[in-house]
């Protein structure tokens, strides 16, 4: 069998050990499903895979043991899966019937969010999908991660780029009865942001995370959540060579910065990546064109707001094989 392997990967299909026989790739931006989809997905498992399911560590659905001649049969059934994120997300998708139109940039995945996590700041699923739908179909090899609070579940220090959530915590004094709970509590799992003055509270904005565990401590309500507001980290990375997490890039920033610095990194990576090589994560093309080339190229456009802060010097780490 002539098969173009080029092609059945960007149409998100897995090359495997095993000749003549493929997996599919199936996007869940968000890690959120209607269960009408799982119908979808058990039919081609069970009709053109083995009848297993994998769940991918990026929340999306592997189905193995399809061989490679019914790709096209493949792509049909799964139409309703792309038309689902055509409606739901506003992804555009030029014909449903021929399958994903790319695979690069990877299924964007999403803690649970504050719709049910009492810990999380803002909807996950609403920004994965909206990164989705201004990013998707692409080619590029990105990884893209939200979660709703520093706790950082799903480990978007491991992403190209991850979004992680902040609060602003406000504070009203004339309800704070001095029993230091915040101040405990923020000093024993969070930064030590919080301090006592004249019996009452003060914070430290430049050492406070964001991550609102004074607020849910507070017995009296003397903190509650004020506006939302995102940090974002970059250039984290596994793989061979000189793997590492992600760092600050930009913290106290908005919605619309996160969305409009990602929109901007494609940019960047279009401009300076190795066309030499089948793939190239962003945090090498950022070490080859150095940061400040990144810094100006992603922030092009961008409003940091009265609180957004930018780094200027990100001690990136990792380790070499040697």
């Amino acid at each position: 069998m002539d098969i173009n392997t080029k092609k059945i990967i960007k149409n998100a299909y897995r090359v495997t050990k095993k000749r003549g026989v493929t997996a599919l790739r199936i996007r869940v931006p968000g890690g959120r499903l209607d269960v009408g989809c799982l119908d979808v997905i058990k039919n081609i498992a069970e009709t053109f895979g083995d009848g297993t399911v994998h769940i991918t560590t990026r929340q999306g659905f592997e189905v193995p043991g399809i061989p490679m001649a019914k790709i096209p049969q493949v792509n049909e059934a799964v139409a309703p899966l792309l038309a689902g994120m055509e409606s739901a997300i506003g992804v555009e998708i030029a014909d449903l019937n021929h399958g994903y139109p790319a695979a690069g940039t990877r299924n964007v995945s999403a803690c649970i969010g504050n719709s049910v996590c009492t810990f999380a700041s803002y909807n996950t699923t609403d920004l994965a999908r909206k990164i989705e739908r201004l990013i998707y179909p692409n080619d590029f090899h990105v990884k893209i991660a939200v979660t709703g609070c520093p706790n950082d579940c799903i480990k978007a220090h491991m992403q190209d780029i991850g979004v992680i959530g902040m609060v602003l915590p406000v504070y009203d004094a004339t309800r704070c009865i001095g029993c230091e709970a915040c101040v405990k509590n923020c000093l024993k799992v969070s930064s030590g942001a919080l301090n006592m003055s004249n019996y009452k509270v003060k914070r430290d904005h430049q050492r406070c995370l964001g991550c609102g565990e004074c607020v849910l401590k507070c017995p009296t309500s003397a903190w509650t959540r004020g506006e939302k507001y995102y940090r974002l980290v970059i250039m984290g990375r596994t793989g061979k060579r000189n793997p590492r997490l992600a760092r600050t890039f930009a913290r106290w920033i908005s919605e619309e910065a996160v969305l409009k610095i990602t929109a901007n990194m494609y940019g960047f990576i279009e401009k300076h990546i190795d066309r030499s090589l089948p793939k190239e994560h962003v945090g090498y093309i950022v070490d080859r064109a150095g940061l400040p080339v990144f810094r100006e190229e992603a922030l092009q456009g961008v409003g940091l707001g009265p609180l957004g802060r930018v780094e200027d010097y990100i001690p990136f780490g990792g380790y070499e094989n040697r």
